[in-house]
Parts: C-alpha cells; structure tokens; sequence
C-alpha cells in the first residue's frame, strides 16, 4: 500500500482525472448504458463517482440523518441526484476534485477504493480499457481484502487463495483464483464481470458468492 496519505491522494487524483477523460468522451447512448452496479446507469455511477469525491464529514452526516441512516439508501438517492446533472456539469465538478483532499468520515484509502472500482463499473460495460496503476491496484486489493462493509469482501474471499498476474499480490490459502488484478478487485466486491479474467479452483466458490451490486 501507499506509505503516506499524500502518496495515496496522488494516486487517487490521478484515477479522477482518468475518469473524467473516460467520462468526456461518452456519447449520450453509452451515457445512459447500464453500469456494474445495479440499477445504475453509467451517468447515475458518475454522479456517485462524484458525490464521493464531493464527500465532507459534515455532509456525510447530514445525508445520513436525512435517510434515517440507511447508508444504502443514501447512497442510491444521492447518487441519482447528482446524476440528473448535465453530463458536462458532472466532468467539470469531477475535474474539480483532483487536487481536493475532503472525504467522508472515513481513511483516505477508502477514497481510492472507490474511484478504481467505480472507473471499472463504468468502463467494463463500455468495453473501454483504462488501466489503474499497479500501485493503485495493488493498494485497494489490500484495503478490500480486510474489509466486510459496505461490499462484503472479506467474507466473500474466505478459504480462498488470491494471486494477482500482472501486480505483486497474494492473499489467502485455500483453492486458488488467479488472474489479472482489476479482474480479482471486481470480483472480490461482488461483480461478476470480473470472473470472465479469473482462472483456477476457486473460481467457482467465488462465483457461487455473488450478489448484485450498487
């Protein structure tokens, strides 16, 4: 993982302003595909893109009081509010963020969990290819690998062996799953999209673990 909070910030102001290229260059049809996530659209996956990199605590708190602290339904509402913006709107807000530092209540890491996931939630279904850095990619395989909230990863990859093909990681014992480390990273927060890069015995009990994801 990053050493320092500035080294993961590099990391994620680079992957925003990625994606916001990605995003520039959308025409309204793929604008309004279905995402990774369930339910979304790609435009509805960029406004929570961008509700997230919005993020202050004050704010996060206030949504959640708003929603009777239904994290997921805050998510989903907000998510469709900032989506309903022009598409323009949403890249120039999006480009915005990438020398800001705010976050939601929670560690920096989180904050490039999100965009790497969320960037694949998007370009995976457009057929567009991007590529996190390995530095990126290798960090948030870590971070999701000791997590349960909000995606249910740990548990999800229990009993199972990982190993990343083109980044420096392993992780676990049990049947292995290899394969490239965006295709392990969608896999392990619930997209099966991810499967179709994976190789190995565990492929299966990790494809058996799957739920719909938003």
């Amino acid at each position: 993982m990053p050493s320092s909070d500035d080294q993961t910030w590099s990391l994620i102001h680079a992957e925003r302003e990625a994606v916001a290229d990605t995003l520039a260059t959308l025409t309204p049809a793929q604008w309004a595909q279905p995402s990774l996530c369930h339910g979304w659209s790609v435009q509805v996956a960029a406004g929570h893109i961008l509700v997230g990199a919005e993020q202050t605590p004050g704010r996060f708190v206030r949504r959640m009081a708003a929603n009777g602290f239904r994290f997921n339904t805050m998510m989903d509402r907000d998510a469709r509010r900032l989506g309903a913006l022009p598409p323009a709107q949403i890249v120039e807000r999006l480009r915005a963020t990438t020398t800001t530092t705010n976050r939601p209540p929670a560690p920096v890491m989180t904050m490039l969990g999100e965009i790497v996931v969320h960037a694949e939630d998007i370009r995976r279904p457009l057929g567009q290819e991007h590529g996190a850095s390995p530095a990126a990619v290798a960090a948030c395989l870590g971070m999701f690998s000791k997590a349960n909230f909000p995606v249910g990863t740990k548990k999800r990859i229990a009993g199972l062996r990982l190993v990343g093909t083109d980044v420096d990681w392993s992780h676990g014992d049990g049947p292995e799953v290899t394969g490239p480390g965006l295709s392990l990273l969608l896999a392990m927060t619930g997209r099966a999209a991810g499967l179709d890069g994976l190789e190995g015995d565990g492929r299966g009990p990790l494809r058996d673990r799957m739920t719909p994801t938003a």
